[in-house]
């Protein structure tokens, strides 16, 4: 027997409906209905009719196979052969974050063939993968952020069996799962929402639709939708950390703000099954709050993304000063950003027109994740450029230096680690060609600010603008990619010989920069990196005690130093490393 279950507190009857007939649903407390169905089980398709209306989804739905204007189906949650009884998770701390896109990520684009490639990043180094969103979305292909059945993993990609399989062959790999997640809006297509409940408020709207409702009237059970999604993940899933897609456009006024309460229960619920758990935030508010501990009046988050570190690196290398880009491009803010992620810590933003942010002083290096790409940096591109495509392969393995001997949480994106050829672009299916038509013409308008011509933006409908942004594993065999993986696994070995990073951001770093002769030096307790982006060479003594552990690019020795040609980079070690 399967107890359904659904809140719509507006509705004066409701039927469920499935392949076994139809049957009315009682009211209960709080606007919830229920109902007993003896001949339900696992596989079973169903929908809520509310008021005499057309059978729609379950707004908590497991499964829904024939995509989101589908009827749901029926998953038994405890059915799955676990084989990660002895996984405990892995703290944050310390950890080389991967970040992958399922669909694209393989040729195939399914959980159970991305397990396939799961060797090459525990040979790479890398500790955890960060997958961009599953949950149900319009279509066959998409990045996810435009999901409307929060508790669905895409059909597309396998489903719920499929997304375990790939959860429990990562755990025993011994890699941990982030799972991004999107709590401040939903797409267009499929949301049934509004007609279930004030799920969506009058008051807050971001630039993507209109805002969940987390503090007007009724907002409790919409805060348990959010809350509820993120714990069944950790619990059903078995993933082990969350990232919160632009919390910066979640508004809520209520005294305890949803992500302080969100963050508190998912560390509940990692303690009451003995793993380790925690929670990113994707921010471009530069606000200390979203990760100060909850006793210091924070939300008590664990980490969040850093822009201004990305932003700070890629104009330097690129010299690209348009949009977003026009409040960076000096090396004093790579210097600063280097030392304590955030650049923008109070100070005037141009692109802004107001103050930016505050201080970091008081977190810990792990709270900032830090990238030279993300989905986010290739895919918001006219052409999907990845930073492969905007510069040499001296600058990106200074690039790839100074990210991997930061005492910041670094992060790759899928592909990144042998300068991929394939771009990472925009891509969508939605079957109604008017959304389509609107959804291209939309984004040649977010690239103006850019410079960008509309006729460079690949049409996101476009089957082959998908196709296009799948890796092309072969590439790893051929010369100019083995050798960037090289020095990316390199790299990664050398991180792990070093000490801890500090309890707070900026403490140990030391970082000097000359713009004139665009040369930067950083050092921590462990490792020391000089990169030489001027014309000429730059002889530089190495910190007493070191070695000379990696160079981009032949270096001469002598009794009074290292001389780094143009571009080259330098990284010395200490003589006794940890581990």
């Amino acid at each position: 027997m399967h107890r359904f279950a659904v809140w719509a507190p507006r509705a004066k009857t409701i039927h469920l409906v499935s392949d076994r007939g139809r049957i009315g649903m009682s009211a209960a407390d709080g606007g919830w209905w229920e109902s007993d169905h003896a001949a339900a089980n696992a596989g079973t398709r169903y929908g809520f009719s509310l008021d005499g209306g057309p059978p729609r989804p379950d707004p908590r739905s497991a499964a829904q196979p024939d995509g989101v204007l589908g009827l749901s189906e029926v998953v038994d949650q405890t059915a799955h052969p676990w084989h990660d009884t002895g996984w405990r998770g892995r703290p944050l701390e310390g950890l080389v974050l991967y970040e992958l896109h399922i669909g694209t990520f393989t040729a195939a684009g399914t959980f159970d063939s991305a397990i396939e490639f799961l060797h090459h990043l525990v040979e790479l180094g890398v500790d955890a993968v960060q997958v961009m969103p599953v949950a149900e979305f319009s279509g066959t292909r998409g990045w996810g952020y435009d999901g409307v059945h929060l508790f669905a993993p895409h059909h597309a990609y396998g489903g719920p069996e499929a997304m375990k399989r790939f959860v429990d062959a990562c755990h025993l790999a011994g890699l941990a799962v982030i799972l991004d997640v999107v709590y401040n809006h939903l797409g267009p297509v499929g949301n049934f929402l509004p007609g279930f409940g004030p799920y969506f408020s009058d008051r807050h709207h971001t630039a993507w639709g209109s805002a969940l409702n987390f503090d007007g009237p009724e907002a409790g059970e919409v805060r348990r939708f959010a809350v509820d999604n993120a714990l069944m993940w950790i619990r059903d899933y078995h993933v082990d950390g969350l990232r919160l897609d632009a919390v910066h456009a979640i508004v809520d006024e209520s005294p305890t703000h949803i992500l302080k309460q969100l963050a508190t229960e998912v560390t509940t619920l990692g303690e009451e099954l003995g793993r380790a758990t925690f929670v990113i935030a994707e921010s471009d508010l530069n606000d200390p709050r979203i990760v100060r501990g909850r006793a210091w009046g924070g939300y008590g988050l664990d980490a969040v993304w850093d822009d201004d570190w990305h932003h700070a690196l890629h104009t330097v290398l690129t010299g690209e000063h348009a949009g977003y880009y026009k409040d960076f491009g000096s090396l004093a803010q790579l210097g600063k950003a280097l030392r304590q992620a955030w650049v923008y810590d109070g100070e005037w933003s141009r692109h802004r027109g107001r103050r930016r942010g505050d201080k970091p002083d008081d977190l810990p290096p792990r709270a900032f994740v830090v990238a030279t790409q993300t989905h986010d940096q290739v895919g918001n591109r006219a052409a999907g450029e990845r930073l492969a495509a905007l510069v040499g392969i001296p600058e990106l393995k200074a690039a790839a230096a100074l990210l991997l001997t930061s005492p910041f949480t670094p992060m790759l994106f899928q592909g990144e680690e042998w300068a991929a050829s394939t771009p990472f672009l925009y891509f969508t299916s939605h079957e109604d060609p008017e959304l389509g038509k609107a959804v291209a013409e939309g984004r040649k308008h977010e690239f103006e600010e850019f410079g960008w011509s509309p006729k460079d933006v690949p049409d996101p409908q476009d089957l082959a603008t998908f196709e296009r942004s799948k890796l092309r594993w072969e590439e790893i065999g051929e010369d100019l990619h083995a050798g960037m993986l090289d020095w990316y696994r390199d790299m990664i070995a050398l991180r792990r010989r070093l000490p801890p990073a500090g309890t707070r951001a900026g403490e140990g770093v030391d970082v000097i920069v000359d713009e004139r002769a665009r040369r930067v030096s950083f050092s921590r307790p462990g490792v020391s990196v000089d990169v030489n982006l001027g014309d000429d060479d730059w002889t530089v003594v190495p910190p007493a005690g070191s070695r000379l552990a990696m160079c981009s690019r032949s270096v001469a020795t002598s009794d009074g130093g290292v001389s780094i040609p143009p571009l080259g980079t330098a990284i010395f070690e200490t003589e006794s490393p940890i581990g």
